[in-house]
């Protein structure tokens, strides 16, 4: 009952005019980026943390304007998926299936109107999943030490690149890129300089949310100039009627519950998050009923199971953010960065100093599922028609957006260079197709790492073996060492294939690589 009644605290906090305002507008931005294909979710709310900064949004606020966006991202995926046979983002590429079927047989507004049930379903129950698994889980982060903190941080880094990551090494080089770029400034525990090429600029080190923009947002304008303003968009075909039948419901009611299990479960393990969870979902749900053999022929089945799965894993993914402090996907570590920059530290404590933002956040991700529902369905003409917004037009808007909300935090010119410099980098590695979130979850979590590593050292007088000295550090090094091992292994069987259309969104996967 203490969980219902931080809920509805939640509630009070969340019912106010200005943030079911900032609810409404990141529901409908994040459809919009995620309807645009090559954005998704980890780029939309990277691309707008600046806005709410430049906005002078207090905490909660802000977290409510980006989660929305994280959530609106999820549903708008499903949009150019079914219209385009493009995916808005990884996660909805499975969609692709099926929608895509259904569209060329007359049934695009059933597809849509479907898809967006499914994202509700997904969505919502994920989020009751979030109230009583984190709470629990918080729990358990309680009987944590620095050692045990520090294989947790190992264990981010290990699993992030997901059961189906395309080439562990190119992930560990990311994650090693991202913590030597954490240790720019001056040692704390020393008080040396390190890295800094005697710029008194670096002293204070890289500013996690430069390195962010510049990554994701600002090399996705490079990528745009490197194809001189090419990009998806041109004209779809008849929406028709965006109805869902009953019959249609029905036959999808069962696929919908099963899918938002299994994509909950994905959302919560470390690096899984929503392509993993909707590709599981679809292809279980494909065993189970598909007996004949009209899966991938326009099934409303396989346009529900994966919109159901990948939403309630987006839900999922912010379980071990807020109850642990560690990214479940690319999305949650942008968010992750959010809260930091507003000093306030996700984790077993959030709970006890900061319920006003975690309760209030959690209460603001149900209404604004019942915004997207609300949305998604009578305003699907409106966002078909972003699909034709010239790239010409957003990807400036895109940079502006960057450049004053950057310079708005910190009024340095230098953190203006900063971001263009990490822009290149990202621009660099997503042509190596090297991952992006590794690098930003080093940045991230480097110093906290380096912190517990030195504190648990401290504590045993130097002696190593207190990394794995508790039953709880040798589980984590135990699951790190399989999470990073597995995917050599079995990742090949289950690996995404990229249509021709789609571009990498920054190479996240992973998740949304979240």
């Amino acid at each position: 009952m203490d969980v219902l009644s931080s809920l509805m605290d939640g509630f009070a906090v969340a019912l106010t005019w200005q943030n079911l305002g900032l609810a409404l507008l990141g529901c409908f931005l994040g459809t919009i980026i995620g309807a645009m294909p090559g954005l998704g979710p980890s780029n939309g709310v990277a691309i707008l943390i600046p806005l709410a900064f430049t906005l002078g949004l207090p905490a909660t606020p802000a977290i409510i304007l980006l989660t929305s966006v994280y959530y609106g991202a999820m549903y708008g995926g499903r949009i150019s998926s079914i219209l385009l046979n493009i995916p808005g983002d990884e996660p909805a590429l499975m969609t692709t299936l099926d929608g895509y079927p259904m569209a060329q047989q007359g049934k695009a507004g059933e597809a849509l109107a479907l898809s967006g049930l499914a994202s509700f379903v997904g969505a919502f129950f994920a989020t009751w999943g979030l109230v009583f698994l984190a709470p629990l889980l918080v729990k358990v982060a309680l009987l944590f030490g620095p050692a045990e903190y520090f294989a947790l941080f190992v264990l981010a880094f290990a699993t992030l690149g997901g059961i189906a990551s395309r080439n562990q090494s190119k992930a560990a080089f990311a994650a090693a890129l991202g913590l030597g770029i954490a240790m720019v400034g001056v040692d704390h525990q020393t008080g040396m300089p390190r890295y800094t090429f005697d710029n008194i600029h670096l002293y204070d080190g890289i500013d996690f949310l430069v390195a962010i923009v510049g990554l994701f947002a600002v090399s996705e304008v490079f990528i745009f100039l490197e194809h001189r303003g090419e990009g998806v968009g041109g004209k779809t075909g008849p929406v028709g009627r965006i109805t869902v039948p009953f019959a249609m419901i029905k036959q999808t009611a069962g696929t919908m519950g099963r899918s938002t299990v299994l994509g909950f479960i994905a959302g919560v393990l470390p690096g899984a998050g929503a392509s993993l969870g909707s590709f599981i979902a679809y292809t279980v749900e494909k065993r189970l009923v598909d007996r004949k053999g009209t899966f991938g022929k326009g099934d409303p089945r396989g346009v529900a199971a994966p919109e159901a799965g990948n939403n309630a894993a987006a839900g999922g993914a912010l379980v071990p953010m807020l109850a642990l402090g560690v990214p479940g996907s690319g999305t949650t570590a942008v968010l992750l960065a959010m809260l930091l920059a507003l000093n306030i530290t996700p984790g077993p404590l959030l709970f006890q100093n900061n319920p006003d933002v975690v309760w209030g956040l959690i209460a603001a991700l149900f209404i604004g599922n019942l915004m997207l529902l609300a949305m998604n369905i009578p305003l699907v003409g409106l966002f078909v028609r972003v699909l034709q917004v010239p790239p010409r037009i957003l990807m400036p808007a895109v940079a502006m957006i960057s450049a004053v909300g950057i310079y708005g935090i910190s009024g340095s010119t230098f953190d203006l260079l900063v971001m263009v410099g990490f822009g290149v980098l990202g621009w660099v590695l997503r042509k190596l197709d090297v991952p992006l979130v590794p690098v930003i979850l080093g940045v991230l979590l480097g110093n906290l790492m380096e912190a517990n590593l030195r504190r648990a050292l401290t504590i045993s007088n130097g002696e190593w073996s207190i990394l794995w000295g508790s039953w709880l550090a040798i589980g984590l090094w135990t699951i790190s060492i399989v999470g990073f091992v597995l995917p050599i292994f079995v990742g090949r069987y289950i690996r995404f294939t990229r249509p021709a259309g789609m571009k990498d969104t920054a190479g996240l996967e992973g998740e949304d690589p979240d």
